[in-house]
């Protein structure tokens, strides 16, 4: 079972926010707020912050040039995730990655099974790595960021976390890239 093994010290991440919606802005984004309060409430540092509209080719931009920015470990994208035609994030971050996290979609249905039944069918969220940067694609809605927040992603960034975590094998998600 998952614990947090409280001798060891906590190590902050650099986490990055985007938004992703055609109608929203800094004023009335509820569920990047919820990000924002979470992660800066868990100690973590808020990297950056956008709002983009639900276009493929500037979610995919924004990722990839965090993923070049030295100082962003980890993208938490929320909305444009389900089923409608506007919903391209999860095309978009599938551009960028180089390796999926398959299971972070199965645990976040796990997760939402628990809250709102079968509804859960109708997300797509997604994680993977790119350039040694964590991604994860959330629901648009407040309530799906804190599940997959305070479920999921709190415990697998915290360095504390047992038996194993995110935090832990950061330096070698682009190790593939220094071989020779």
């Amino acid at each position: 079972m998952s614990r947090i093994d409280e001798t060891m010290a906590f190590v902050p991440v650099r986490i990055a926010v985007l938004t992703v919606s055609d109608t929203r802005g800094l004023d009335d984004d509820k569920s990047g707020q919820t990000l924002v309060d979470r992660i800066t409430a868990a100690g973590h540092q808020l990297a950056d912050r956008k709002i983009l509209p639900d276009e493929r080719d500037q979610i995919a931009a924004q990722l990839r040039a965090w993923c070049a920015d030295g100082t962003v470990d980890v993208v938490i994208s929320t909305g444009g995730t389900g089923l409608t035609g506007r919903d391209v994030t999860v095309e978009a971050h599938r551009d960028v990655y180089e390796k999926e996290i398959d299971a972070f979609g199965t645990v976040f249905t796990i997760v939402s099974m628990q809250k709102i039944g079968t509804s859960a069918v109708q997300s797509r969220a997604t994680a993977g790595v790119a350039q040694g940067t964590y991604l994860f694609a959330l629901p648009g809605s407040p309530s799906a960021c804190k599940d997959a927040w305070d479920e999921i992603l709190s415990k697998q960034f915290d360095y504390r976390h047992r038996p194993c975590n995110f935090v832990e094998i950061m330096p070698r998600l682009d190790e593939h890239l220094r071989r020779k």
